[in-house]
């Protein structure tokens, strides 16, 4: 069970008891914020790409959108996002729970500049009903993240 790696991942960095589960879904940005009590901006989504045969994250904040031409500039191919059944297969856990936590080996973290501009965000716990609070500092701490990137753009 994907939370139950996100648990274990956390116990072993100490903070394991900051997990927030809840009785309601939090599977998208709208439902997290909801469960949360918080702004939808402030939900750290995590989208699934594939590039040639690897899966890589980008978490991104909860109210911007993947830019299509600077996405191909920095990655030098075009956004493909994994299907609904390869997501589980090639991170390690389940639509609506993906994080950057406690994810397979070979999956790489990127961080958007669209979250640099809060002090804490809410990524899931590997489940459809998960989240923790962290610093930003914190997300690149434990998402391991390669490097910040800017791929994205207002949905407005």
């Amino acid at each position: 069970m994907s939370i139950e790696n996100v648990r274990l991942y956390f116990r072993e960095k100490g903070i394991e008891n900051r997990i927030q589960e809840f009785d309601i879904s939090s599977a998208t940005v709208e439902l997290a914020a909801k469960a949360l009590n918080t702004e939808e901006c402030r939900i750290a989504k995590s989208m699934s790409f594939k590039i040639d045969d690897k899966a890589i994250i980008i978490v991104t904040a909860g109210d911007v959108k993947i830019d299509n031409a600077k996405y191909k500039a920095f990655f030098h191919t075009k956004a493909k996002m994994l299907s609904f059944d390869e997501v589980e297969e090639m991170i390690g856990h389940k639509v609506g729970g993906v994080c950057p936590f406690a994810v397979k080996d070979g999956v790489n973290v990127y961080l958007d500049e669209s979250l640099k501009r809060f002090e804490t965000v809410f990524p899931a716990c590997g489940s459809s009903n998960s989240a923790i609070e962290l610093s930003i500092n914190e997300l690149e701490i434990y998402s391991n993240y390669i490097e910040w990137i800017d791929v994205c753009k207002s949905m407005i």
